[in-house]
């Protein structure tokens, strides 16, 4: 087989793969379907190989209006490729949930014929086993719960792009007294409860800045590529309570605490090096080394009269 042949061939499976059983695809959306995968084809070409598709497989098509929608027919099996064990799917499942806002948007588009296969796998049958651990399973949030900030699905995207590409961007960014426009070169995106940050760099400027999604008014994709800077670390950012509004400063801190309200920090203690100084029956003082922030601020201010004797010593 010639390598145009062996194309032609790989391209034709990727097409199959993402023609849903569910619902109508038309050939725009299978083209950044495919464009995703590592397939850029001009439209007209991928109508021309959906036309010869529908015509050896059990593909429907709705021609009633243009575009046309592209299905596999409601009896039909599909492409037949390996499918997704039920434990398969349930991984999926649970991924797609923690990973939408996470995953450049390509990625995820690229992923969708996965879940959708997924939640195929899952649907139906309400004994089945996999299914019910979706409704065995939860993350409880650890404060009072906010609706997520609303963010544009094509900003979102432009800069997921910009993101995995390390491609520079021009925002119009709207602040809470502000707004201004900027070319950033983006470093991470950072999920904070309800809302979604981007850390990014401003020209002549070092510093990584947090801008909310949900304030970025427009986004546009530049044509110049950056080398990633090999001095930002996420982890380390992260670490360093930079979200926590901090400066990585370490600190050893010493407090004691009514021994009701404390003891969960016997089982889920502030750092590593953390130590039990002295307890009693009605109280505990702990030492622990921890990043100085208004975060930790807000978490001692929290436990009101149950906490005294707070020290912060510099390390």
């Amino acid at each position: 087989m010639s390598k145009k042949s062996l194309d032609t061939a790989l391209l034709a499976i990727e097409v199959l793969c993402n023609i849903p059983k569910s619902r109508k695809i038309d050939s725009q959306e299978l083209q950044q379907k495919l464009a995703d995968a590592g397939y850029v084809r001009d439209k007209r070409s991928i109508q021309r190989l959906l036309k010869v598709l529908a015509e050896h497989f059990d593909i429907e098509v709705d021609d009633r209006s243009k575009p046309y929608g592209y299905c596999w027919k409601k009896n039909s099996n599909g492409l037949n490729i390996p499918s997704l064990s039920p434990q398969q799917a349930l991984v999926l499942r649970l991924a797609e949930e923690q990973l939408k806002t996470l995953l450049p948007a390509n990625i995820m588009r690229s992923m969708q014929g996965f879940f959708e296969q997924a939640r195929s796998q899952l649907s139906g049958d309400n004994k089945k086993l996999e299914k019910q651990w979706l409704n065995k399973v939860a993350i409880a949030p650890t404060s009072q719960p906010l609706l997520p900030a609303k963010v544009s699905g094509k900003i979102f995207d432009t800069i997921s792009t910009a993101l995995f590409e390390n491609r520079y961007l021009m925002v119009n960014y709207q602040g809470q007294y502000r707004s201004h426009q900027a070319k950033i070169m983006p470093l991470a995106l950072v999920q904070q409860g309800a809302s979604s940050y981007l850390v990014a760099r401003y020209q002549d400027d070092d510093t990584p800045k947090h801008l909310a999604l949900h304030r970025i008014k427009s986004a546009e994709l530049s044509t110049m590529f950056f080398d990633r800077p090999t001095d930002f670390v996420l982890k380390n950012y992260v670490n360093d309570a930079h979200f926590g509004f901090g400066n990585g400063k370490l600190i050893q801190l010493r407090f004691s605490v009514a021994r009701y309200a404390g003891f969960h920090l016997t089982e889920t203690p502030l750092s590593a090096d953390q130590q039990i100084l002295e307890q009693s029956d009605q109280h505990y003082r702990f030492q622990a080394t921890v990043v100085d922030s208004e975060m930790l601020d807000w978490w001692l201010a929290k436990f009101g009269e149950d906490i005294w004797d707070i020290e912060k010593i510099e390390i």
